[in-house]
């Protein structure tokens, strides 16, 4: 299996997505490698603080890839059973090599106008990477969606997502908690604290990627 957690939006949390099913899968002994595609090196140095603190946790393997990362993909699938990409938020060589090496691609999006407008012009990434790469099965997913229960800009998004010819839509959503940052920070996965909630949605999410085929 191959996944990308890319899009053209920057700070949506794609590196908090890909490194939080990474140590899911690693807690199931899954052999992972989490390809770290973003010049911002998020993933890398998230690794790098867990391999550096937390020595005895589960593996999680990484490596970075900037340009045509095509190659790189497919020799590193024929070795793991899983393989992450975390793609930076735009349009790049990366994300579009990417999209033409792998099964599932989710695009993370916040519940706002900016978010959704850079919808559209994915709807052309995607119908040009489904002409290379048919086995390709995209879906939209909402990201740091507000915990406020009277905010429901988190299922208008989804509404509106539903009606695009985009992608399929994540019956997930990954809400904006502060254990996900602290994950980051420390080199962990939030599966590894004490947050229920967070720990529900990084369960549903793994689900429906990986093991809902």
């Amino acid at each position: 299996m191959i996944l990308l957690i890319g899009g053209e939006k920057g700070g949506t949390g794609k590196s908090t997505i890909a490194s939080n099913l990474s140590v899911k899968l690693s807690h199931q002994n899954h052999e992972v490698i989490l390809i770290d595609c973003d010049p911002q090196g998020t993933s890398t140095k998230w690794l790098t603080r867990r391999n550096k603190f937390y020595p005895d946790l589960p593996k999680v393997f990484c490596v970075q890839k900037t340009g045509d990362t095509y190659d790189t993909i497919k020799d590193l699938a024929s070795r793991y059973k899983y393989v992450i990409i975390d793609a930076g938020g735009r349009d790049s060589e990366e994300l579009r090599t990417a999209m033409v090496a792998c099964n599932k691609m989710y695009i993370p999006l916040k519940a706002s106008q900016p978010d959704l407008e850079t919808s559209k012009h994915m709807t052309q990434l995607i119908k040009l990477a489904k002409s290379l790469n048919n086995k390709l099965d995209a879906y939209t997913i909402i990201s740091m969606a507000s915990t406020h229960y009277n905010l429901n800009e988190d299922k208008e998004a989804i509404t509106l997502l539903s009606q695009l010819d985009i992608a399929k839509v994540s019956s997930v959503i990954i809400h904006e908690r502060k254990v996900y940052r602290d994950a980051i920070a420390d080199g962990k996965g939030v599966v590894e604290y004490d947050n229920p909630k967070a720990i529900q949605e990084i369960d549903l999410l793994a689900k429906e990627v990986f093991f809902n085929e």
